[in-house]
């Protein structure tokens, strides 16, 4: 993963939770990963679930992910092509999962984002650069051993290149 993300925003409000994001009704579609992202958010915004294109940048309020430890929930973002998810506040387990399936998670002060915005994130930096408006945010940085699993595309990716749970925050 890139240290440079860039995408359009794609808003929510709060208290967004992993049902939310995929529907337990969709649970036997578990095994098929595509299938089950075509369902993502439909709960929360069924354009998001019709329309949404790679490349997108969820941007929500507070309490992001709350809910069950569905891992589920941030794979499905992941392969319906959402770039990260920035939100004023994200539950723990959905943000650990989010960091275990390569998707980052960054928590900052959404308010001044809007629908269509085009953002440019720097994770190392901790900063968010709104291209439409031309301001700028910043926020605290994933914390090292995160970036490195991001950075080589989630805890498993990283465990097979590095051989266990050791960890080098450099190649």
């Amino acid at each position: 993963m890139a240290d440079t993300i860039r995408g359009t925003a794609w808003t929510f409000g709060d208290d967004i939770s992993t049902d939310h994001i995929i529907a337990g009704k969709y649970y036997h579609l578990r095994g098929d990963l595509a299938a089950l992202a075509r369902h993502a958010l439909e709960d929360a915004d069924l354009e998001f679930a019709e329309r949404a294109e790679p490349g997108v940048i969820i941007v929500a309020g507070k309490n992001f992910g709350q809910g069950s430890s569905r891992e589920h929930a941030a794979l499905v973002l992941k392969e319906r092509g959402v770039m990260a998810v920035l939100a004023q506040s994200i539950a723990r387990i959905f943000y650990r999962n989010a960091v275990n399936v390569g998707l980052p998670p960054i928590i900052c002060n959404t308010q001044s984002i809007a629908m269509g915005d085009q953002l440019e994130l720097e994770l190392g930096a901790g900063r968010v650069r709104n291209l439409t408006t031309d301001t700028r945010m910043s926020f605290e940085p994933l914390p090292p051993v995160m970036q490195a699993i991001l950075a080589d595309g989630g805890l498993v990716p990283h465990l097979l290149k590095h051989g266990g749970y050791a960890w080098r925050l450099s190649p």
